[in-house]
């Protein structure tokens, strides 16, 4: 069975180290080292008494083996489910990926900008493209890089000016 000398106590005779024995590998991680380390169950411990050990330190060739075959086919399962999800028919696909893309990424051309907002402490324009009633938010940053004549546009329309009302401008004496 797999067995691990454990540190001898001190009220113990010291010609006979204790022998911890693995019931079962639990999980293996990699230490700060580089070195691998498996998460083991001692038998006739409770859980709260699982600990890492270093695998140099083991003496459980079946139980690693073991465990490491099972994790592989864990992980070639889960790769294969992930791939059965991402595959769909060729309509499916264009449609998805069509409602996840955004601005620019759509490649429409803007036509305008109806508005601007802050949106998460970030400036954003919404934007109506050409050819679509559809518009989506886009980073000011964006937009001014892309079609910076449409943001041009856009502020020129908001901007107002001022100009000083004669009568308000003549000197209170006259």
């Amino acid at each position: 069975m797999s067995k691990r000398n454990s540190p001898v106590p001190a009220t113990a005779d010291v010609s006979v180290p204790e022998e911890y024995v693995v019931e079962k590998i639990i999980d293996c991680r990699i230490n700060e080292k580089g070195g691998k380390e498996y998460f083991l169950k001692w038998i006739g411990y409770d859980e709260k008494d699982n600990t890492w050990e270093p695998e140099e330190n083991l003496d459980c060739p079946g139980l690693i083996e073991a465990f490491e075959k099972e994790r592989a086919r864990r992980l070639k399962e889960v790769e294969r489910k992930r791939k059965l999800s991402t595959q769909s028919d060729g309509k499916g696909a264009k449609r998805k990926d069509d409602q996840r893309k955004l601005g620019f990424t759509r490649g429409l051309a803007p036509e305008k900008i109806i508005g601007a907002t802050d949106s998460p402490g970030q400036l954003m324009f919404l934007i109506k493209w050409t050819g679509t009633d559809e518009a989506d938010l886009v980073k000011a940053e964006e937009a001014n890089l892309m079609c910076p004549q449409v943001v041009i546009k856009f502020y020129e329309e908001r901007l107002k000016w001022h100009s000083p009302n004669v009568e308000e401008n003549k000197p209170a004496s006259e």
